[in-house]
């Protein structure tokens, strides 16, 4: 059974443009870029800030523990001496829907919202932060609902959360083709009918200045909206660049060859195993007595297991399904132009990407999927282009100093190699191990090899290698569940240090414990 549903990629750039009335003629008139934001703190100017970093978080409470809140309450620790948190997507499980914004979303993170002490009373689409938390699209904030499945979900799910029974965070919604993250998070343009109305909220809310024209001003504690799905903002002279990955990852087509058939044939037959095999931990699942604690703790796996199951499944769709791939090629040219402008600003001391599929990984899932490399290879593209515009103008400094990522439920720094193109030597690092079941590092070890230029038959080189990885390990009783997030600290001068300091959580034997991890530094 296919539990949930994902848009194309022209649907999904399409309803967002709607949802901000993209390019709308008022917007035009006042020479409003959307894609930008200045976030206006009074702090901004300052070149020694610090900030965090989580991702793939969005989960409810499990039974009798909620890994989730452990970690945001790590992260009060650090709310005071932080001034934003970035967030590297899939913020609501499992379907970004808007019945489970308040218990994964707005409880867990009470404490950084205005009237936060009284979360019940907080609109899921009417948030305000007092402590920033600057989110990215995941894959899971786009997801739908099967019909056919929600009328087996929606119907019960009072019953079941009351009796903690089967609840695989789906009901009656899903997110609606990403409406719920829209309206929780970006200045939602279409809510205004009249055209007076918008053009007074234009002339309130988009009144700060970038090289780019006017732009929104994000006031913490005000207005704590974000202009687009894709965006940019500068902070303490670091230019910081939001991508929305589920619009750059469809995979390159099966060729039309003898091994291209070999591939379908295989993908088309791990499908059939998969279904298989879901079916069976359903059938396990259903025999569990969830008021039994060893029952609960191997039905959180389970439910873990289906939602991994079903992500391999939605990438072997994809391959099966491409053709003609569907390149959000507006996004790739825009992230290509800002960044030739932010290394000609003698301003800008450093730069900064996060999004949601990372493309450099050794979790065990999605360290070769065909998204992973899809990413890479439109990513990698860009690089390209903007080292050829720029020539020596970097200096032999990478192109972008930082690459943030979740997806992958784990924390992770690698570092790219020489790969021949222009995304070399840029430290990567994954964080997203907030709150979802962790995930294993494969077996392969710490070295990403991969085809040069993928092409069949040519050598391999490796990419990129891993220094740090944490995430789940052993088995039954010894097994260890370490839940993680990040804290950036941006130190003054250029060019610009990094200190990077990891704090964890870890779920072993029925109890939590708080490992220290030693902090590194880039640059």
């Amino acid at each position: 059974m296919d539990l949930i549903l994902e848009p194309a990629i022209p649907v999904k750039i399409e309803k967002m443009k709607q949802r901000v009335r993209w390019q709308h003629q008022s917007i035009l008139q006042r020479g409003i870029d959307q894609t930008s934001m200045v976030i206006d703190d009074g702090k901004e100017d300052s070149e020694e800030f610090s900030f965090m970093v989580i991702g793939d978080s969005g989960t409810t409470c499990q039974y009798g523990y909620h890994p989730q809140r452990e970690i945001a309450k790590l992260m009060l620790q650090h709310r005071h001496e932080c001034n934003f948190v970035l967030h590297t997507g899939d913020v609501i499980y499992t379907v970004g829907s808007r019945e489970y914004y308040p218990a994964n979303f707005i409880e867990p993170y009470r404490e950084f919202l205005k009237g936060g002490e009284n979360p019940q009373n907080i609109a899921y689409d009417n948030m305000v932060f007092d402590t920033p938390i600057l989110t990215t699209l995941g894959n899971h904030d786009y997801y739908d609902v099967p019909l056919r499945y929600r009328a087996i979900t929606g119907p019960t799910i009072g019953l079941r959360r009351l009796f903690r029974y089967k609840d695989f965070e789906i009901g009656w919604h899903g997110s609606e083709q990403g409406d719920a993250y829209a309206k929780a998070f970006l200045d939602y343009l279409a809510r205004f009918n009249q055209e007076q109305e918008l053009e007074s909220h234009l002339d309130e809310h988009y009144i700060a200045k970038t090289d780019n024209g006017r732009c929104l001003r994000y006031e913490p504690g005000h207005f704590t909206r974000l202009p687009n799905r894709y965006y940019t903002f500068r902070y303490g002279g670091i230019d910081f660049f939001a991508l929305d990955s589920n619009t750059i990852n469809d995979p390159s087509p099966i060729p039309e060859t003898p091994q291209g058939d070999i591939r379908r044939k295989a993908l088309t037959q791990r499908r059939d195993e998969i279904d298989i095999e879901e079916q069976q931990i359903l059938e396990e699942y259903d025999k569990l007595n969830l008021d039994n604690p060893e029952d609960a703790e191997k039905g959180d796996t389970l439910e873990a297991i289906l939602s991994q199951i079903n992500e391999i499944k939605v990438d072997i769709e994809k391959q099966l399904a491409s053709h003609h791939p569907q390149v959000d090629f507006e996004q790739l040219e825009w992230f290509k132009q800002r960044l030739i402008e932010s290394w000609n600003n003698s301003e800008v001391r450093a730069r900064i990407v996060f999004f949601h599929h990372p493309p450099y990984v050794t979790e065990a899932n999605k360290w070769n999927q065909a998204q992973t490399l899809a990413v890479r290879r439109r990513l990698r593209w860009v690089f390209d282009q903007v080292a050829q515009t720029i020539g020596s103008l970097n200096q032999k400094r990478p192109i972008v100093d930082l690459i943030l990522n979740g997806h992958a439920h784990c924390l992770e720094h690698l570092v790219t190699t020489d790969t021949g193109h222009a995304d070399s030597h840029i430290n990567c690092i994954v964080s997203g191990g907030s709150g979802h079941y962790p995930r294993r590092q494969r077996d392969m070890g710490s070295e990403l090899m991969e085809t040069f230029d993928y092409l069949p038959g040519s050598p391999n080189r490796k990419v990129a290698e891993s220094l740090l990885f944490i995430g789940r390990k052993g088995y039954a009783s010894l097994e260890r569940s370490p839940y993680s997030g990040i804290r950036i600290d941006v130190k003054p001068g250029n060019p610009v240090k990094f200190v990077v300091k990891p704090f964890v959580a870890e779920r072993f034997g029925h109890q939590w414990n708080y490992p220290e991890v030693e902090p590194f530094a880039i640059g």
